[in-house]
């Protein structure tokens, strides 16, 4: 990505390669966050502008380097705005989470319904790859620790 200006649209492979993620996790982010919203042209083919890039960043940072939720990131996004999250993705301090990051019964209700749209493949897919994502991450927390003798990690 080092060749184009800072200005130009990438493509959703580019932003996969930068990012470091699937594409297909990309696609379902897309379900979770509205606020990505990149440019589709003929054939669907996704163009995300720098603004959009900010915003995958800061998710990706969010969601995978300081552990939150997609629940608690969407609340972020509704109470804080999609401009915090790309100062993030641009590397502003993520900061303190808000004191009650617990979603109401009504929208724990309406995020464990799967995206309309989205087949089962594509769905299990997307899980698959954020639960690697977290094994990942805990394997690396508890590579920090020391363990007691007779516990692996």
């Amino acid at each position: 990505m080092d060749t184009k200006s800072a200005d130009a649209f990438r493509t959703i492979s580019e932003v996969a390669e930068d990012l470091d993620i699937p594409q297909h996790v990309l696609r379902f982010w897309e379900t979770r966050f509205s606020q990505i919203k990149p440019l589709k042209r003929g054939g669907g083919r996704r163009y995300y502008r720098p603004d959009d890039v900010a915003l995958l960043k800061g998710i990706r940072r969010l969601l995978y380097g300081e552990g939150y939720t997609i629940k608690g990131l969407q609340r972020i996004l509704k109470e804080q705005g999609p401009r915090h999250v790309q100062a993030i993705g641009r590397g502003a301090p993520v900061g303190p989470p808000p004191v009650d990051m617990t979603p109401a019964p009504a929208e724990q209700a309406a995020a464990t319904r799967p995206p309309e749209g989205l087949d089962d493949i594509t769905l299990l897919t997307a899980v698959l790859a954020e639960l690697g994502e977290c094994q990942r991450a805990l394997r690396a927390a508890l590579a920090e620790q020391s363990l007691p003798d007779g516990f692996e990690s």
